[in-house]
């Protein structure tokens, strides 16, 4: 079941390779990080992300889909018509 569900995360980020997104990432001792930046890429097992110059001194961050899958990584894609969050709802 935990394949299918990365399969279906992995597609669901694929189908927005090139727009802007918006990254709440955990990053320990209660702490959230966000981050803005375009999706650049999917791979087998994890995603880039290009940031927006002005944030960070890394350019570019990588998750695997499982970092969405466990919540650790929440992804919102920044469209036109408001915003859509990229999460797996368990069934």
């Amino acid at each position: 079941m935990a394949k299918n569900a990365l399969l279906e995360i992995k597609r669901n980020l694929e189908a927005h390779v090139g727009q802007r997104i918006l990254l709440r990432a955990n990053g320990g001792r209660r702490k959230t990080i966000e981050r803005t930046g375009v999706l650049e890429e999917t791979y087998p097992s994890v995603f880039i992300v290009k940031l927006d110059q002005e944030q960070q001194t890394f350019k570019r961050v990588s998750y695997s889909y499982a970092d969405i899958l466990t919540e650790s990584v929440e992804v919102t894609v920044c469209e036109d018509e408001g915003e859509m969050r990229i999460t797996y709802v368990k069934s």
